[in-house]
């Protein structure tokens, strides 16, 4: 149930926001006071998220931005404390599914674009935020890992490799500035109702669903709750956590 002041007056900063988890996210933390700046790789891919925040009652600034890009992620956060004045909570939501593949098969442009986005886009992005926080004395940092990012995919090294390596930055980020009034923590969904997930399926849906020892699909509110209990006052002792939320697929 949402809490219409949890988040009242907090400046949020989502990325991967045009869908799935990242809009699920932004919605809900508008619905519980928050402004926010919504990134995706277009600004038109994320009018529907920016409609949806608005309706739930949220101040929002829309942002295209390529993660992998430094100079496009420096701008984004530069614009987002621009206009709102500060930084306070960062979900780190972009990423990409792999072309499945065995390692031998993998092209390199391929492993490039998979970790370019995936591990390149999230540390760009925390480094950005990171500094802002450290500027005006503390902030949350919430980065999208996967299940995958303690278990090994066949066909997925790179997207598995990503997710890993996701992990651990987030650990070794959570300690540099654990005295600094910022927590660093990261969520792990497993097989979730979104379109990345169709298109990984090819549309049958049916084959993730097996995967999952509940029976079903999580849901992007789901990650979204799990998101916002991180980032919230409740969550105040959690830092360089890896939450699993995948229904025991990784088990």
């Amino acid at each position: 149930m949402a809490r219409p002041d949890r988040f009242t007056d907090k400046i949020v900063f989502v990325t991967g926001a045009a869908s799935g988890i990242g809009r699920a996210a932004a919605i809900a933390f508008a619905a519980e006071g928050a402004r926010l700046a919504i990134l995706d790789r277009s600004a038109e891919a994320l009018d529907a998220t920016a409609e949806a925040v608005r309706s739930a009652g949220g101040d929002v600034l829309t942002i295209a931005c390529d993660v992998s890009l430094p100079d496009r992620v420096e701008a984004a956060v530069a614009r987002t404390v621009a206009r709102f004045g500060r930084l306070d909570i960062a979900f780190n939501n972009a990423g990409v599914e792999n072309q499945a593949a065995p390692v031998h098969e993998i092209a390199l442009a391929e492993w490039d674009r998979i970790l370019g986005i995936n591990l390149r886009g999230t540390f760009l992005c925390m480094q950005h935020e990171l500094a802002q926080m450290v500027a005006q004395g503390g902030g949350v940092v919430i980065n999208t890992a996967s299940g995958a990012g303690i278990r090994g995919v066949a066909g997925g090294a790179a997207y598995a490799a990503s997710k890993h390596a996701i992990i651990g930055l987030t650990r070794s980020a959570a300690l540099d500035y654990a005295k600094q009034n910022i927590r660093v923590n990261a969520v792990l969904p497993g097989n979730i109702e979104t379109p990345m997930m169709d298109r990984f399926t090819g549309g049958d849906i049916q084959k993730a669903i097996d995967l999952e020892p509940v029976g079903r699909l999580g849901t992007p509110a789901e990650i979204a709750e799990a998101v916002l209990w991180m980032a919230s006052d409740l969550g105040g002792f959690v830092t360089g956590a890896a939450t699993v939320i995948d229904g025991g697929w990784s088990l």
